[in-house]
């Protein structure tokens, strides 16, 4: 006969703290200290919330209760200071977690304070260096290596790291330039499993929020409005117990219509980006074939009732496939179709990988397409790649354990559109 599942602390709230304590007999500011050992502290073990009675821990142990923290299976250091993370679960099951050290521009023109700090870190530009070349590493080296005044922690931090997190074992969208989409999809994660994976980060990376500003991208495998209800429940966790807030994080959907609805009237919510990649509903049907139930008209139309807060943008990404998508003309479809909205454009060039059959556009084709967007009144911005030589750039997590670096991981550089 098989064991019964441990009972998860982190996943629960504070009502669902207070529900367990009164259960217990225990005073209701033990709920509060639970929370703050799970969330702020990152406890791993019930033994080391020893603000807790030995008694109380001894009987949640004995109901099964444990902390539930992941675990860092494996990890891959990048030459650009990326950390891919390997996270495992209790059933043997692993996703990724990407840790970016000065974050990777996403967030530029989106009207945040993250957006303003990436716009004026001397690292993102609104046409930034889109490849990894000496220069760009070495001025990621450089900011590594200075000394900013410290935090309250009491120890020195930029400020501007991002966390990319999966909310799905794989991923059922299959767009077919992504490598997580050769997975499928296993499963998805629960409330509890998303949070361990920024806990098991910040605990590595030795950072702290709130008193270190994080970045939060819900971007790693998987659709997250395919898995949202334990998507909000983990993002209302992640404001209220660790203390990263809403006006730092963003989740990107491919098109899920229905959820973008739902997704506008969440009280704690982060900021929407949408997965565009393609100009024409004939082009966008071959790319990403969820299109064929929610096409661009429903599409748009979700992104125009979309009820944004001040200084809110919507952010559409493109990712740009040479030969495929990536032509003046695609350029100005995606100006007409995005006209009149509050939104920005982030471009990606295609991070290859094997198994996809799509080449990375040169450089000129990459500038030439945000230049029609900006002549055309779009605000366009190019993500800088970030960990591309092991597999932990955009559209690059497959769990990859054998890789040494990717083969394509450093290429030309960029010049900004005039």
């Amino acid at each position: 006969m098989s064991e019964a599942a441990p009972i998860s602390l982190l996943g629960m709230d504070l009502k669902e703290f207070a529900a367990m304590v009164s259960v217990a007999g225990q005073p209701n500011y033990r709920a509060k200290q639970i929370m703050d050992a799970v969330y702020r502290q990152r406890v791993e073990t019930l033994e080391e919330i020893t603000t807790l009675p030995g008694e109380f821990r001894e009987r949640l142990v004995q109901r099964g209760v444990a902390v539930g923290a992941a675990r860092i299976e494996n990890k891959f250091v990048s030459v650009d200071g990326t950390v891919r993370y390997l996270i495992g679960f209790a059933d043997g099951q692993s996703v990724e977690t990407v840790w970016m050290p000065e974050g990777d521009g996403g967030e530029a023109g989106d009207g945040s304070d993250a957006g303003v700090e990436a716009e004026g870190s001397g690292l993102t530009t609104g046409a930034e260096d889109q490849f990894q070349t000496s220069e760009s590493i070495a001025a990621l080296k450089r900011c590594a290596t200075q000394s900013p005044s410290p935090t309250s922690t009491g120890r020195p931090y930029t400020g501007r790291s991002t966390i990319c997190i999966s909310s799905q074992v794989g991923c059922a969208v299959d767009c077919q330039f992504c490598l997580t989409a050769l997975l499928g999809v296993k499963r998805n994660l629960t409330a509890g499993e998303i949070v361990a994976q920024v806990c098991a980060v910040l605990k590595d990376q030795q950072v702290s929020p709130p008193e270190d500003r994080i970045n939060l991208v819900f971007m790693g495998m998987g659709e997250p409005f395919l898995n949202y209800e334990n998507f909000i429940k983990a993002a209302r966790l992640l404001v209220e117990g660790v203390g990263i807030a809403e006006r730092r994080m963003t989740v990107s959907t491919a098109g899920i219509v229905p959820r973008i609805h739902d997704f506008g009237s969440e009280t704690i919510r982060p900021k929407l980006a949408i997965s565009l990649n393609a100009s024409n509903d004939a082009l966008r049907t071959q790319l990403m074939p969820l299109n064929k139930k929610w096409n661009l008209e429903m599409l748009i139309g979700a992104a125009r009732d979309f009820p944004l807060r001040t200084r809110e943008w919507i952010t559409f990404e493109y990712v740009l496939l040479g030969g495929v998508n990536d032509e003046p003309e695609n350029a100005r479809e995606v100006a007409e179709l995005l006209r009149g909205l509050r939104c920005k454009v982030n471009l990606i060039a295609l991070n290859p990988g094997p198994g996809i059959d799509f080449t990375t556009p040169s450089p000129e084709r990459v500038v030439a397409f945000q230049k029609v967007l900006r002549d055309a009144g779009i605000p366009a911005f190019v993500r800088r790649p970030r960990g591309r030589d092991i597999y932990a750039a955009c559209g690059q997590l497959k769990r990859t354990v054998e890789v040494a670096t990717s083969p394509d991981a450093h290429l030309p550089g960029i010049s900004p559109a005039p």
